[in-house]
């Protein structure tokens, strides 16, 4: 996209985890298709960008990649605030990592927005073999808490775009339904739908959350 072209909407999204989950590798891979096999821990807090379209609107992802060391969770604390969406990440083949996401899960909601939407992760598909935590397990406990939930591979680009595109589409959406109900508060009547778009999202973006659906 041009610089010079309009942006309709910004997206706040932040990646939480343990160190070593492949939180960066996946920010990378969805903003630039690069995933590098050198990669180092991050430090402190760093965000990249990408534009999309969804619903012939121009949104801006701004992703925001928290370190996972202990160390330094009092500083990323605030960079959760004004996040609209969350990548809840934990390593397949490392279980401790799954069982600290309700810790990570409790620090988000105590900081953030009521109303996030947030991706549950388990990556690194592509070491099937070395797998710890079973699919079930995190399926229950998305269901549980809410949460939408994708496998991925960061390494082999599985589900990546699709982890971000149906984050990024669920908030647009909730975006739309608050802007459809101030119009209908302000006209204090009921709204006209013309000239608006009415948005009924494909099977493929939108994975309900109350369901604990997922895809490999």
């Amino acid at each position: 996209m041009a610089s010079g072209d309009r942006i309709d909407y910004v997206f706040k999204v932040v990646l939480i985890g343990d160190s070593a989950v492949g939180k960066s590798q996946i920010l990378s891979r969805f903003a630039r298709d690069e995933f590098s096999l050198d990669s180092k821990a991050t430090i402190g807090v760093e965000f990249q960008t990408r534009t999309v379209l969804i619903e012939h609107k121009s949104v801006k992802a701004q992703i925001w990649d928290t370190a996972g060391q202990e160390r330094y969770r009092a500083v990323t604390s605030a960079y959760y605030r004004g996040a609209l969406g969350a990548m809840l990440v934990y390593d397949i083949t490392k279980r401790q990592t799954f069982e600290h996401i309700p810790r990570w899960l409790e620090e988000l909601r105590g900081h953030a927005d009521k109303n996030l939407v947030i991706m549950l992760i388990g990556n690194k598909t592509d070491l099937e073999d070395d797998r710890a935590v079973p699919m079930e397990d995190a399926k229950e406990f998305a269901q549980k808490e809410g949460l939408f939930f994708l496998e991925t591979s960061a390494l082999q680009a599985v589900n990546v775009e699709m982890a971000f595109l149906t984050v990024l589409t669920e908030i647009f959406n909730i975006i739309n339904k608050k802007n459809l109900a101030a119009d209908s508060n302000a006209n204090n009547s009921v709204p006209s739908l013309e000239g608006k778009k009415i948005l009924i999202p494909g099977p493929a973006q939108i994975i309900p959350a109350k369901k604990g659906m997922c895809c490999t």
